[in-house]
């Protein structure tokens, strides 16, 4: 227990014999228990699991008087591969039904630091956030072990994922060291959540719509001898088509199902201004009349931007960052 508060992590797996049984180890003596879920692993993950579960779990002398039940490492085997997205439901979904309070996430590559935890989940206990998540890209000393390509690609996601998720001051949206309540596990209505590695962008834009607040937290970046699993020819498309459909999901649920909003309105005349400005410019490619083309994408921007702005007022009260310290 952390604050009189219990704490649950959940330690998704596919394919991390070697890593996962170490982090397991590693995670501190506060955590009343840990959920690894291995995802239909086809290599030794499973028998590393239970070997470290069966070690942690040994009958002391306060479990035997309660007849053994009190597990501290609930081990969980998917019997088909569901993506990390899933791995992490079932886990979230195991912690609310045995009453965790805030869960954690660690991945069972090893990639996470064990003693950050605190920093991470320290908002959460404390009621300044519903949710709290790493960023990497706060401090310099932080991202620069970030390979370039990762940069580029988590800087463009960063941009993609504010628009979608209407968070505008989170970044390092894929950054999956985070910390949530019982309350917003519940609220998020994650039966519907993303099972793709797109699913921490996607959760971002359940916790939006149910008003949930989100904290980012500085993180330092670690790679190791650990291989990534993501096909990017496969990422990157599946990942920005469910950005665009949550996008419009969310400016439905909350900006136009109950009365129409200002943000909804100026979101359909900046569309459908840069869409006529599009289809003007090929015209205008046979009949070298420019003007009304960017008369007509002007227009659109204009209403685009305004929109943003908009969105990110009404949204502000729900987005905070910890003041970044150097480590």
């Amino acid at each position: 227990m952390y604050q009189d508060t219990t704490i649950g992590v959940v330690v998704p797996a596919y394919n991390e014999a070697g890593f996962v049984g170490d982090v397991i180890d590693s995670i501190p003596a506060f955590v009343d228990r840990i959920y690894p879920v291995d995802d239909a692993s086809t290599d030794g993950t499973w028998e590393e699991i239970r070997e470290h579960a069966q070690r942690q779990n040994a009958p002391t002398p306060e479990l035997v008087g309660d007849g053994g039940t009190k597990r501290r490492v609930v081990p969980i085997r998917h019997s088909e591969n569901r993506g990390v997205g899933g791995a992490i439901k079932t886990g979230y979904q195991r912690a609310v039904a045995d009453g965790v309070e805030v869960v954690t996430v660690m991945g069972g590559d090893g990639q996470m630091d064990p003693d950050l935890i605190e920093r991470i989940i320290d908002p959460v206990v404390d009621g300044r956030a519903d949710y709290a998540k790493g960023n990497r890209l706060l401090l310099g000393d932080h991202h620069d072990s970030m390979p370039a390509f990762r940069y580029v690609g988590n800087v463009t996601l960063t941009y993609l994922t504010r628009i979608a998720s209407g968070y505008w001051e989170i970044g390092d949206p894929q950054n999956g060291y985070t910390a949530i309540s019982a309350e917003a596990i519940e609220a998020a209505d994650l039966d519907e959540m993303y099972e793709f590695y797109g699913y921490c962008n996607d959760l971002l834009v359940r916790l939006n719509v149910a008003d949930m607040r989100v904290v980012d937290v500085p993180t330092p970046a670690v790679y190791g001898d650990e291989e990534s699993h993501i096909d990017y020819s496969t990422y990157i498309p599946r990942v920005s088509g469910m950005l665009l459909r949550n996008f419009l999901w969310r400016l439905r649920a909350k900006y136009v199902a109950d009365r129409p909003h200002p943000v909804a309105l100026c979101y359909l005349l900046g569309a459908g201004g840069v869409a006529t400005g599009l289809a003007g410019g090929l015209l205008a490619l046979l009949r070298a009349t420019a003007l009304p083309t960017l008369a007509a994408l002007g227009f659109g921007l204009l209403f685009l931007v305004l929109a943003m702005v908009l969105d990110k007022r009404s949204n502000d009260h729900l987005t905070s960052v910890v003041s970044p310290t150097p480590t």
